[in-house]
This record gives C-alpha cells, sequence and structure tokens, in this order.
C-alpha cells in the first residue's frame, strides 16, 4: 500500500510539473502576428477614401430590396433605394455606411448598413495616368510600392512610334502645385533591363511617352 501511495505521489508531482512547464511555455510563447493583406488600399480599408468610378457593395441588415452593388458616379454620388443623390466620393466605407444609415432611418428601423469597395479605382488626386505613345493608355489607381515598371506592364510596353528613351515623369508638389519633370528612359527598362530606371511612383503622377522623329 505504502508503494503505490508513493508512486501515486509521484506520478501526481510528474504531471504537476509538467503542467507549470507548460504553463511557462505558453508564457514565453509570443502571440501570432496578424499581417496586413498585400495590396491593400492606402491603405487598410477603413482609411481608403472612396472615389469616382469605384464599385460598392452595399448591405443592409435585414433588407434584402435595400441592397445593392453600384458604381461611384462621376460626381462622387450614389442612389440607392430610399436614399438617392448621396455623397460618397471622398469618405471612407464607414463613413458612408453611417450617412446612408441616417438617410434610411426615416423609413426603416434601426438600419444596420455596411458598405465594401468590391472594385478600386480612387480618388483623382492618388491615380497615376500614362498618355501618349503607350500601348494602351491608361490611369490607374497609385498603391504602395508602384514603379515605373509596374505601370508598363499594366498598359502592354509600349507602341512601335514610341519614343521611349524620351519620356517624362511629370510630378506636381501636393502642396504648391508645381510641376517637377524628370526623363525616364523606357527602352533602357523595357528592352535591356536597366533597374535604374525603375522609378517609383508618387499619387498623382504622368508619365508621358512622345512620339519618335522620323
Amino acid at each position: 500500500m505504502e508503494r503505490q501511495n508513493s508512486m501515486r505521489g509521484a506520478l501526481l508531482r510528474g504531471m504537476a510539473l509538467a503542467a507549470l512547464l507548460g504553463v511557462v511555455a505558453c508564457a514565453e510563447r509570443p502571440a501570432p502576428q496578424f499581417l496586413a493583406r498585400e495590396g491593400a488600399p492606402a491603405q487598410d480599408s477603413e482609411n481608403y477614401q472612396i472615389g469616382p468610378g469605384d464599385t460598392l457593395g452595399i448591405f443592409v441588415y435585414r433588407a434584402p430590396d435595400l441592397s445593392v452593388e453600384i458604381p461611384v458616379r462621376p460626381d462622387g454620388r450614389i442612389s440607392i433605394p430610399l436614399a438617392p443623390d448621396v455623397p460618397a466620393a471622398g469618405k471612407t466605407p464607414s463613413q458612408l455606411a453611417r450617412d446612408l444609415e441616417q438617410r434610411l432611418a426615416r423609413y426603416v428601423r434601426e438600419p444596420n448598413v455596411t458598405v465594401m469597395v468590391r472594385q478600386f479605382f480612387g480618388p483623382p488626386a492618388r491615380m497615376v495616368r500614362v498618355v501618349g505613345e503607350a500601348a494602351e493608355p491608361v490611369a490607374i489607381p497609385y498603391r504602395d510600392g508602384m514603379t515605373v515598371l509596374d505601370v508598363m506592364i499594366a498598359t502592354r510596353g509600349l507602341t512601335r512610334f514610341a519614343a521611349g528613351n524620351r519620356a517624362e515623369l511629370v510630378r506636381r508638389d501636393p502642396v504648391s502645385g508645381a510641376a517637377r519633370v524628370e526623363r525616364v528612359r523606357l527602352n533602357d527598362l523595357l528592352r535591356n533591363g536597366d533597374m535604374t530606371q525603375d522609378v517609383p511612383l508618387r499619387p498623382g503622377d504622368t508619365l508621358i511617352i512622345p512620339q519618335s522623329w522620323f
């Protein structure tokens, strides 16, 4: 009996020690880190400012007839059932949701609105434009880390008439509005792999690609 009690006591002490070590290990283990999704706008979605051309998904809880997916008009407004001509451009999705709740409160008891940006276009001040002899001139939303090579991929390169090494990057000061022009040698970048020409871009930049002289 004494031997059994001794073995039982040793077993209990071992279990207690294992539990204590487990608690210490958990305390020393760092908490998991949650990283933001790469490519999210400015941006996390709570800070993203809606712009003309964005497509919004608007969900009104318990009101499926009011839930829609619509684009933001060029004037920066949206219209949904019972809430026409609501200003959307320049607001975050959360701000727009609260505005819609106030509009719908006249007709719906305690409306609960969620706004999701389905397709991003962005406000004009955050657009990057490529004009001239690009295969597909475009205006695309700026994203963090964007470079000249990114926009050239988006425009599918140069036309056969492009003077790529005479391209100009026009950048305006956000405060004074003064324009500064920087030469970019696109032929060297695209054909020769000269990565010194892969210039980082900023919101509002315009890349101008002239036609070659004959």
